[in-house]
């Protein structure tokens, strides 16, 4: 069952949104899993606005469950194909938002966490005009051959758990290294012993670099 792109949202309070940060989640959540986190940002970046859509696709035997694309681990090909397939929905979604709040693409910051990250980096490395920044929390760079093919060049925020058992830190420092060689501007923070998550610090280090990015 595929879904149209909505999600819970937060406006700045009594006042026009001047930037917006779109909240990816992860397989198998839905949007309430990362709006909580623009609450947790709300005084670094008073006037942003949050949405986190949920995933358009049901999984199948999960219920509540959501995906951005299928995976079954099986095929190390699924995740490029994945993230081209489910491109043009969430682009969609983020012009109609930007268009909502009067916003020009500028303005605009994706986060990810795991399937979200890989949305997040494939959308917003090809985005006709680039975002303000990425956040990419405990995810991978799906297609790194593919980075030829980019349009955009936001600068872009890498953070992972040391102990993650689901995606591996390694994949931190291979999305690192591609990017970095493609001649991104990129950042990257592995936090000790934390698993598949994010802990209170690098919510802090994601704050202060949205803060930056949107300041520049």
């Amino acid at each position: 069952m595929t879904r149209q792109l909505d999600g819970p949202r937060l406006e700045p309070p009594g006042r026009s949104a001047s930037a917006l940060v779109v909240l990816l989640h992860g397989y198998g959540a839905n949007g309430d899993d990362l709006i909580a986190l623009g609450d947790g940002w709300r005084q670094w970046l008073p006037d942003a606005a949050f949405v986190a859509p949920n995933a358009p696709e049901a999984i199948p035997g999960m219920y509540g469950g959501l995906q951005w694309f299928p995976l079954t681990l099986r095929d190390p090909s699924e995740r490029w194909r994945g993230v081209v397939a489910a491109q043009p929905t969430l682009d969609r979604f983020l012009d109609t938002e930007l268009a909502r709040y009067r916003l020009s693409p500028s303005r605009l910051v994706l986060v990810g966490f795991s399937q979200g990250t890989m949305m997040a980096l494939h959308v917003g490395l090809r985005r006709p005009a680039a975002p303000a920044g990425i956040v990419a929390y405990s995810g991978l760079l799906a297609g790194p051959e593919h980075l030829g093919e980019t349009t955009a060049r936001p600068p872009i925020q890498l953070i992972h758990g040391e102990a993650d058992d689901l995606i591996p830190v390694e994949a931190l420092n291979a999305g690192r290294e591609a990017l970095a060689s493609a001649g991104l501007l990129v950042e990257w923070h592995v936090r000790p012993g934390l698993g598949h998550g994010i802990d209170a610090a690098g919510q802090l280090m994601a704050a202060h670099f949205i803060a930056e990015v949107l300041r520049r």
